[in-house]
């Protein structure tokens, strides 16, 4: 509307005066209905039509700006639920220290001094297939962004369950191709350490890591993928 009034004030102002109140022209963009403007009397009709389309400039950058933060807000609002699907499921002090270090290193809760040296950073999960591949599944978001981005190689396969919550696991490939079963057995590791362990089927997309990307200045665990497949599976270690 602010746009509006500028431009129709623009288009009209060869019969306005300075001193009006407001003015009445057809709006072009509804049928040449006719539209009542408000004015300021101190400003000529050009000043009037300068100070809507100020406005209008005004309105959109701050439109823009909230945008921006609602996506901030969503994106640390997905974070902070993977964070509390890892304290859930974490069962040792160890694993408590890490997240609380990656809490600390992202300035959501301040460092807690401590005498005590730093332990040693624990290891991900990890498990052999029936068709003896090694299969490695992330503790937290500090540790999956280790094991999918440092760890693995290019080649090996990278599985998350979709759109939830969960450990990033790798199956470790060797050179080798990875079988299907193996894939599965991954699939459902990967089903159990997550938000949907209880859950009866999980969807689970798994891709080459090669296909893996770390968006600029992503929170910590985040990765994005464009081709994958995806299986349905129950969550278990068996």
């Amino acid at each position: 509307a602010l746009r509006i009034n500028a431009e129709l004030i623009n288009a009209n102002q060869y019969k306005l005066q300075k001193g009006a109140v407001f003015c009445d022209v057809e709006n072009y963009y509804d049928a040449n209905k006719i539209l009542r403007i408000p004015l300021d009397p101190s400003l000529s009709p050009s000043a009037n039509s300068q100070k809507y389309y100020k406005a209008y400039r005004k309105a959109k950058t701050a439109e823009q700006m909230l945008d921006k933060l609602i996506k901030k807000g969503e994106l640390e609002f997905q974070y902070l639920e993977t964070v509390a699907d890892t304290l859930f499921r974490s069962s040792t002090k160890a694993e408590l220290d890490e997240i609380r270090t990656e809490l600390v290193d992202g300035g959501y809760i301040k460092h807690k001094r401590s005498a005590q040296k730093a332990d040693k950073p624990l290891p991900p999960f990890a498990y052999i297939s029936a068709d003896g591949f090694k299969i490695l599944a992330g503790r937290n978001n500090l540790q999956n962004d280790r094991l999918s981005l440092k760890t693995a190689g290019k080649n090996d396969l990278w599985l998350h369950t979709q759109k939830i919550p969960g450990s990033h696991v790798i199956v470790v490939a060797e050179n080798k191709e990875i079988p299907h079963s193996t894939i599965e057995q991954a699939a459902r590791i990967a089903a159990y350490h997550s938000k949907a362990r209880e859950s009866t089927l999980v969807p689970v997309d798994y891709t080459p890591v090669k296909n893996l990307k770390k968006p600029s200045g992503a929170l910590p665990g985040k990765v994005i993928y464009n081709t994958f497949h995806t299986l349905w599976v129950k969550p278990g270690l068996e």
